[in-house]
């Protein structure tokens, strides 16, 4: 069978970070969505997406297709349904299609007429930006349980405190000495080659992913993943790191989501509670204003390749675009839009020549290439969000 993963209506609610890669490849928990189901599923996904997207997500079409909407996370129970779907079948949940088995080429899911299974357990699904933390935990246990399941941790290092360790997986390379691990409130996941230096006070649900790191001293809790390749220190509590960004210092970041090559400098700070503990409002794209979150606690939303400089303040629910620079003193606005330069004082446009320059040296620090694909990609995004800029 031919799985084929589909944005669905949640994409334009889960931008900035849907600028840059399909919703099927957002990391909640320990595995981004698509991993979680080509995991479960035991194969490979191709992916219907934004066409500017297309050529580093490709799609693949056969004469039988099954298209999942990729905001819904999997569970052994869907996805048994899923696979023995037959032709014009769908799952729906709660009125939404959740997968359809086709053999009409499609370059999108039609609401057309199928012959319906209604889903009545429980299903998680991003619709919204802060969903990605605010389901963290729930998804950090799942993953926690897919991943390890029949196998066993590499031992505990005697000078590690370690509390509930049968909730603790080691992968066989990682390297922790002298930290303090709880995982009383939720499990811990240590990666391939993953580092956690001493000192370090780190509460479940946590994952660090293959090849992270953690620095001396740092303070983490509340269901946060750091995906691989990413460097962290300072206090972390409810975080996501998508890959390969770094908050590699002290400073408080909490209930946030944090993109690939993002880079916060020394004792960037936000703020995740309003002064008068009211409900946290957050810029939406979809709507082009400001929306209820439901939530008291709500911290940062930052894109890809957003940078900001050392002691940057972020104000409750700020949302920072793709490819934007922050710097100097004060709390800049809680809206900043894609490709922008600058603070509290004021922002310019960056320029998409620097915005290379600097995406080339960023990407072959981790050996990897700024291509003419990727460049695309940043391109098609400028363009698109030009209207932000004023």
């Amino acid at each position: 069978m031919n799985y084929i993963l589909f944005d669905g209506t949640s994409r334009n609610n889960l931008l900035p970070f849907t600028y840059t890669r399909p919703v099927a490849d957002i990391r909640i928990g320990i595995l981004t969505i698509r991993e979680k189901w080509e995991k479960m599923l035991q194969d490979k996904t191709s992916t219907l997406t934004k066409s500017y997207l297309q050529e580093k997500f490709p799609l693949i079409n056969k004469v039988d297709d099954i298209l999942i909407n990729a905001s819904y996370l999997p569970t052994k129970a869907l996805v048994e349904i899923v696979k023995n779907l037959k032709d014009d079948q769908a799952v729906y949940y709660q009125g939404d299609v959740v997968a359809v088995h086709t053999s009409d080429r499609q370059e999108e899911v039609k609401q057309q007429q199928y012959d319906k299974i209604e889903y009545t357990d429980t299903l998680l699904q991003i619709k919204n930006t802060w969903d990605i933390f605010a389901l963290n935990d729930k998804a950090l246990e799942a993953d926690f349980k897919l991943i390890t399941e029949g196998r066993k941790s590499a031992a505990i290092p005697d000078s590690v405190f370690a509390k509930n360790p049968k909730n603790i997986f080691i992968e066989e390379s990682a390297e922790l000495d002298f930290c303090s691990l709880n995982a009383t409130d939720g499990p811990i996941y240590i990666g391939k080659n993953a580092k956690i230096f001493e000192g370090s006070t780190i509460r479940g649900g946590f994952a660090l992913c293959n090849n992270s790191i953690v620095k001396m001293g740092a303070k983490i809790y509340g269901a946060t993943t750091i995906g691989p390749n990413c460097k962290v220190g300072g206090e972390l509590n409810n975080v996501v790191l998508f890959a390969n960004s770094n908050k590699g210092h002290d400073g408080f970041l909490g209930n946030s989501v944090i993109g690939e090559w993002c880079n916060l400098g020394a004792d960037t700070n936000n703020s995740n509670l309003k002064n008068n503990y009211a409900e946290v409002r957050i810029w939406s794209y979809e709507t082009e204003g400001f929306t209820k979150t439901g939530l008291q606690f709500c911290g940062l939303m930052m894109g890809d390749h957003s940078k900001c400089g050392i002691n940057t303040m972020f104000n409750t629910g700020t949302v920072v675009g793709v490819s934007a620079n922050i710097f100097g003193e004060g709390f800049p606005r809680n809206f900043i839009p894609s490709f922008s330069w600058g603070g509290k004082a004021g922002f310019s446009t960056f320029q998409m020549k620097k915005v290379k320059e600097v995406a080339q040296v960023v990407m072959s620090r981790r050996n990897l290439k700024f291509d003419a694909v990727e460049e695309r990609i940043l391109e098609h995004i400028f363009d698109l969000t030009k209207e932000y800029r004023h």
